[in-house]
């Protein structure tokens, strides 16, 4: 009797071990959309990531961070950037990050709006509200996903949008020690000359439309012959070219390629100019102030900025 009892409690134990093995080995995601949180110095934070249908523990792959602008969150951008279909077809696990939303003043217009907590806004906080610290969120972020998936720590890339973009550069400057290159979309940098001391020499892509009334001004068109008068007369454009190569140490001659019935390109070579690390700036025919996305543009931004980007990893 007593050897069938401890018979049965072995088996039990083993079957329990059998068990937690199991449920260990159960991972807290599904393929494509996942919402998750995490708390930042008490405050709870969203973000959405979409795990492709190929997605294989044993085999890391690259990240990449698409940040909304203003008005936005990281479901929206999780919806409308096209990311989520590069990331299926590159088998690339792709982050869409919420910021915070503040009461803020603009021009003397009170709004309740979200925002990214940028370099200099052009704007204050109403009421003595504090800005989220969205630096440590995003590596916190970044710690999370590695924790989750199986990824391939020298690929992780950002881009940003409007705002986004703003929060961009900000990652480029305090995140290159984490990120690989970075694209700022129709996202401008603070107007007047700022000293920033980036952690690592970073590849940077900036892209506008030749219609977009936020960096432009409203009713702006800048005809694509005009794009290289815009560079080296422009203010907002040269002072955008001056900003990037202080801080990241890029020549400030350059070269244009491209289509100017699509878009066009000033390419700006690292010093010293080494693993093709450049600055980009690109003009887009007929675009607005969007995130081009196949719909609201012909052109697929998360396409065009997966090919750039894909080239780079960390030393």
């Amino acid at each position: 009797m007593k050897n069938t009892i401890l018979f049965g409690i072995i088996v039990l134990l083993l079957l329990s071990n059998c068990k937690k093995e199991e449920t260990e080995d159960i991972a807290d995601f599904v393929f494509g959309k996942n919402r998750y949180t995490t708390v930042i110095d008490n405050e709870t934070r969203e973000y959405y990531v979409h795990v492709p249908s190929n997605y294989n523990k044993n085999t890391p792959l690259p990240v990449v961070f698409m940040l909304h602008g203003t008005t936005g969150n990281g479901e929206k951008f999780y919806n409308i950037s096209g990311w989520k279909e590069v990331g299926e077809t590159e088998n690339v696990i792709s982050v869409y990050p919420s910021s915070g939303k503040y009461c803020i003043e603009q021009d003397g217009v009170i709004k309740n709006i979200t925002k990214w907590n940028v370099f200099y806004p052009d704007y204050t906080y109403c009421n003595g509200d504090v800005p989220l610290d969205d630096i440590k969120f995003l590596r916190q972020v970044v710690t999370e996903i590695k924790d989750r998936f199986s990824v391939n720590s020298k690929r992780i890339y950002l881009a940003g949008f409007s705002n986004g973009g703003q929060m961009a550069f900000r990652c480029a400057v305090e995140m290159s020690d984490l990120i690989a290159a970075v694209v700022q979309s129709a996202g401008s940098v603070p107007s007047e000359i700022h000293t920033y001391n980036a952690m690592r020499n970073i590849p940077v892509s900036f892209q506008m439309g030749n219609s977009d009334e936020t960096i432009l001004g409203d009713g702006v068109v800048i005809p694509m012959t005009d794009f290289e008068n815009l560079l080296t007369t422009n203010p907002m454009a040269m002072h955008i070219i001056e900003i990037h190569a202080a801080t990241f140490n890029f020549e400030t001659n350059y070269i244009i390629t491209g289509d100017p019935n699509f878009a066009l390109t000033a390419t700006f070579k690292a010093i010293p100019f080494q693993n093709n690390r450049v600055f980009k700036i690109s003009m887009i025919n007929g675009l607005g102030h969007n995130y081009p996305n196949g719909i609201n543009h012909s052109a697929m931004g998360a396409e065009i900025n997966w090919e750039w980007m894909k080239q780079y990893s960390l030393p």
